[in-house]
Order: structure tokens, then C-alpha cells, then sequence
């Protein structure tokens, strides 16, 4: 039988409110519930100490607090974790932890497959199943918490896992509304409170969403550019043909990051006779003319049926000195968890099993990045 009750996880502060309302309680509930759920990491009403016995019974009568069921975990040689979590509906993402000497960052995923096809990306092998609810996005950073014993919320300067990224499966920004949904939930003082200076979102470029952004949330800005033209961005990554270049550089440039002099992140793979000659870096350099920003070139990590190469490691450091002599600071990512497929372009999950044939339809008909026509079922 499917449980009736309502997860917790995912509502905001005043959907927890008219929760509470909703089974007769007084709203201050919902402040002590979020502050269990958030910040203390509680998942067992009978846990909450300040709430009474009998009120611990109509809690669990009514709700509960879930967690991404963990089907697997992988740690890499360099201690990069990994995850593969499984949902209530059979579905799976995967989640990634990128540890340094005194932090590291969750790379969290967005939804279920992707909705692009750019070329040199495993993830974007795998066909778009379904976007992930605002608890499902929130669930992945709290259950890697769970597995790191980081309850209760300590300071920022005593936690591992230090900053969201949100890079995983999918494009975040073509699962707006509860992408954003989660980001306040993980950024709210009194819950996880993240600072919104530790939390980057990546995007591929969707033009319209990037401004909604920096209107609703004005987190860090990572830009999946991966090309200098139009022409060889449109032969790799798809989306540059409805959002190109000029479209994309100037919702970049009014980006609040941007104005306010806080840089953008530009993400390049560096692929083999691809993009990574000289005259493609200096003509990256005249694209992004003005905008505050840096370079994160990544070197391209192989999967199992992939047609690139990654650039040579001479080639790489020429690009590196060419974006120095103009003025940016360009650093070259280096490759972590690749012995368990947890690097950079190489998740992936086994839910593209369930996928609807016409979203395979949308994709041949070459509206692959149409995520949100998705009937409300499939969401």
C-alpha cells in the first residue's frame, strides 16, 4: 500500500506552516520542526525533545522525513565518494563528494537523466526521465551529511562539506522552480544555512532562467561554455542553437555576480583538436571581454563509448598562459574519482530503463532541451 503521508522534506517554511495548521497545531511547529529536520539532521519525530509524546504520534500519523535510499557508495583512491541514490519511485541519481584538505563540495544533481545531449558528456548519454522534486535536490546534500555525521549544522569553518555545487545529472535550470525551491531551503540560516557564497550553480545556458536567477536566488554562476563560437559550441553542445553565444554573454554580463564584480565561473573541456588550439583561446578571450570571471579547464574524462580525446598536457598549459597574458585566471581542474566514474561529464544512472518513447521522439525532432513541456506526471 502507498503511504498517504506527506514528506517534509522539500516544503518550505510556509508550506510547513499551513501543514501544521492543516492537522491543528500552532505555526511556531513548524519553526521548531524545521529546525529538527534542518538542522539537527532529525529523522524520528520521538527524537524532537521540545515537541510532546502525544504530539510525536500525530507527527508520524501524518508525515515523515525521507532520505534518498543509498543503492550504492563508491570512494575513490583519492577519497572522492560517491553515491548513487534511489527514490520513492525506483528512479536514481547520483551525487558526488569532492573532498579537499579542510573542505569540500557536493556536486548534487537536478533530475533524473538529462535533458541535453552535448556530446562529450556521459550523463548526457542518458535521456531525460524526469526532473527531481525540491526534497529529492535537498535530500542528496542532507543524506551525505547523514554519511559524514555533520549533524547538527556546525559552523562553517568546522564542516567537510563546505559548498554545494550543483553540477550533477541534469541542467538545473530547465527544473527551475524546485531548483530554487531547494537552494532556499539549503541556504536558510536557521536550517543547513549554506551561505549563498558557497553554492555555484552550473548551467549550460539557458538564457531566460539565468536571469530569473540572479532575480530569485544570486548564488555563485558557473557557465558550461566549452567553446568560443558558435560554430563549433552549436556541433557540441546542441542548446547553443536556440541560446547562442551573443544571447548567452549578455544575460552573463547582467548577472548580479557580474556587476557586482563577484566573478563567473566559465567551464571548458578541453577535447583533442576540438577547442583547444591557440586561436581558440584567444578568441575566448575576446568573447568574455568585460565580464569579471575566471576559467576552470577541464580535461576531458573518458567513458565507455566516447569519440574525444582530451587535449595534451603542452596544449593545455599553452591555453593556461595565453587567458594569463590577458588578464584571467585560468586553473586546470584536477581529474578526481575517475576510478569510479564520479569525475567530471561521467555520472550517469540506470533509470533511463523507464524513460516515455516520445521523449526520445522530442529529442530526434531536435527539441531535446525542452524540459519543461514535460506533462506534470513525468515531473
Amino acid at each position: 500500500m502507498t503511504d498517504q503521508r506527506i514528506d517534509l522534506v522539500g516544503l518550505s517554511r510556509q508550506e510547513l506552516k499551513a501543514e501544521m495548521e492543516r492537522i491543528g497545531e500552532k505555526a511556531f511547529r513548524a519553526k521548531q520542526l524545521w529546525q529538527w529536520i534542518y538542522h539537527y539532521g532529525v529523522r524520528d519525530f520521538t527524537k524532537m525533545t521540545n515537541i510532546s509524546k502525544n504530539l510525536h504520534g500525530k507527527l508520524a500519523e501524518h508525515f515523515y522525513i525521507s532520505r534518498p535510499e543509498t543503492a550504492e557508495e563508491l570512494t575513490s583512491v583519492d577519497r572522492t565518494r560517491k553515491w548513487l541514490y534511489k527514490f520513492d519511485d525506483g528512479n536514481e541519481a547520483e551525487t558526488v563528494f569532492i573532498p579537499e584538505e579542510d573542505r569540500g563540495a557536493v556536486c548534487i544533481s537536478s533530475q533524473v537523466g538529462c535533458t541535453l545531449t552535448c556530446k562529450f558528456c556521459h550523463t548526457g548519454t542518458q535521456l531525460l526521465v524526469r526532473n527531481l522534486s525540491a526534497g529529492e535536490i535537498v535530500g542528496q546534500f542532507m543524506a551525505a551529511r547523514d554519511s559524514y555525521d555533520e549533524w547538527p549544522s556546525p559552523p562553517g569553518d568546522k564542516r567537510m562539506l563546505t559548498n554545494i555545487v550543483l553540477m550533477g545529472m541534469g541542467e538545473p535550470l530547465y527544473n527551475f522552480d524546485n531548483t530554487v525551491k531547494a537552494l532556499k531551503i539549503l541556504m536558510d540560516q536557521e536550517g543547513i544555512s549554506v551561505s549563498k557564497r558557497r553554492i555555484t550553480l552550473s548551467t549550460s545556458g539557458v538564457v531566460p532562467e539565468i536571469r530569473r536567477l540572479g532575480e530569485v536566488a544570486d548564488v555563485e554562476l558557473a557557465i558550461s561554455l566549452h567553446a568560443p563560437t558558435d560554430e563549433v559550441r552549436n556541433e557540441i553542445m546542441p542548446i547553443n542553437k536556440k541560446y547562442p553565444l551573443k544571447d548567452l554573454m549578455a544575460a552573463v554580463r547582467d548577472y548580479p555576480a557580474a556587476i557586482n564584480a563577484r566573478r563567473i565561473t566559465f567551464e571548458y573541456v578541453m577535447l583533442k583538436g576540438i577547442n583547444d588550439s591557440e586561436a581558440d583561446a584567444r578568441a575566448l578571450t575576446r568573447l568574455v571581454k568585460d565580464i569579471p570571471c575566471k576559467f576552470n579547464l577541464i580535461p576531458f574524462n573518458p567513458w565507455p563509448g566516447s569519440d574525444y580525446e582530451c587535449s595534451g598536457r603542452k596544449t593545455i598549459k599553452r591555453f593556461v598562459e595565453i587567458l594569463n597574458r590577458a588578464g584571467y585566471t585560468a586553473t586546470t581542474r584536477v581529474t578526481r574519482g575517475q576510478d569510479i566514474l564520479a569525475a567530471c561529464g561521467q555520472l550517469k544512472s540506470e533509470s533511463e530503463r523507464v524513460r516515455c518513447s516520445r521523449m526520445k521522439a522530442r529529442i530526434e525532432a531536435g527539441i531535446e532541451d525542452e524540459s519543461h513541456v514535460l506533462p506534470a506526471s513525468a515531473e
